[in-house]
């Protein structure tokens, strides 16, 4: 149990101008799966000091700091989370480019940043188009598409570190892999990434990002709230194709449900909660390796208070 002193709830609202400073918020109006009890505080920083000037708040009073992009790729469980939820939004969602290089705040969508390389004719980020989440949080987990991943274009990101200093990371010390970034270990806030891309051809651009948008949107259950693919890619193996071939399409727990679109993709079909969601997902596992041997490991993050 985190008790939260008084003390802190002072100083964060001195720190952070009411509209965007909550209260016990319910995430579920947070994440894209639609899920989540609620946070003791939840700012919205709207630049990199910000998340300096909180963070020091939090470790000052012993409070646990939780970040947040858009909310995707997450499982907030039914008790919420507790101390203090860091979700970046418009405010630090700017993209700008100098020549070949954009420069995104960490709460920029993918789908913006991709839209924005296209119009500004730069070429290699097109597989981001339609991933729903930020590049802040896209980067914390090297995601990607259509052969494409984060790795491949981050060549600098700026952050701010447990001991509330700003720090620039380079491309050979963000230690990407599958799904995995350097921030999942050192703590530190993504706060604004540097993409290196290339000039190219508007009617290429615009082709590629295209035939990914018909894709995701004729195959992905785009129109019903998740987190996102549910599980990793296992080694030599599609994890949807696994589920579906186990007739595991369209199953349910309580208001969770294997999509019938792509058995990849867990929904909430309608007041599901994550109790529902982690006891779908156990399911599939104990089916899938009891049919084919192969072990599925969630790609969500599940986060919060047991």
């Amino acid at each position: 149990m985190v008790k939260i002193p008084v003390e802190f709830s002072a100083e964060l609202k001195k720190a952070i101008p009411p509209e965007r400073l909550r209260v016990n918020e319910p995430m579920s109006n947070h994440t894209t799966f639609r899920i989540g009890g609620p946070a003791d505080y939840l700012v919205f920083p709207a630049s990199a000091q910000e998340v300096s000037v909180v963070s020091d708040i939090a470790k000052q009073f012993n409070v646990p700091v939780t970040v947040l992009g858009n909310g995707s790729n997450v499982l907030v469980l039914d008790r919420g989370i507790r101390g203090l939820v860091v979700k970046f939004g418009p405010e630090m969602g700017y993209i700008r480019h100098s020549g070949t290089t954009v420069f995104a705040g960490a709460g920029a969508l993918l789908t913006d940043v991709s839209k924005y390389a296209a119009a500004n004719k730069l070429t290699g980020f097109e597989f981001a188009i339609g991933i729903p989440g930020s590049i802040g949080g896209a980067v914390f987990m090297n995601a990607g598409a259509y052969e494409g991943d984060m790795s491949q274009v981050a060549v600098a990101v700026t952050a701010v570190c447990t001991t509330g200093q700003l720090r620039r990371f380079e491309a050979a010390e963000l230690n990407f892999g599958y799904r995995h970034s350097v921030f999942q270990d050192n703590g530190c806030i993504i706060c604004e990434v540097e993409l290196a891309l290339n000039n190219g051809e508007d009617s290429s651009i615009r082709s590629l990002i295209d035939d990914y948008t018909t894709k995701r949107e004729s195959k992905q259950p785009l129109e019903m709230p998740s987190a996102g693919s549910t599980f990793k890619r296992p080694q030599g193996h599609f994890a949807g194709t696994l589920i579906e071939q186990a007739g595991l399409k369209g199953a349910t727990v309580g208001g969770a449900q294997v999509s019938t679109k792509h058995a990849g993709f867990i929904i909430n079909a309608g007041g599901a909660t994550a109790q529902d969601v982690l006891s779908l997902i156990s399911k599939v596992q104990n089916v899938v390796y009891k049919r084919f041997g192969v072990a599925l490991h969630p790609e969500v993050r599940v986060i919060g208070e047991e």
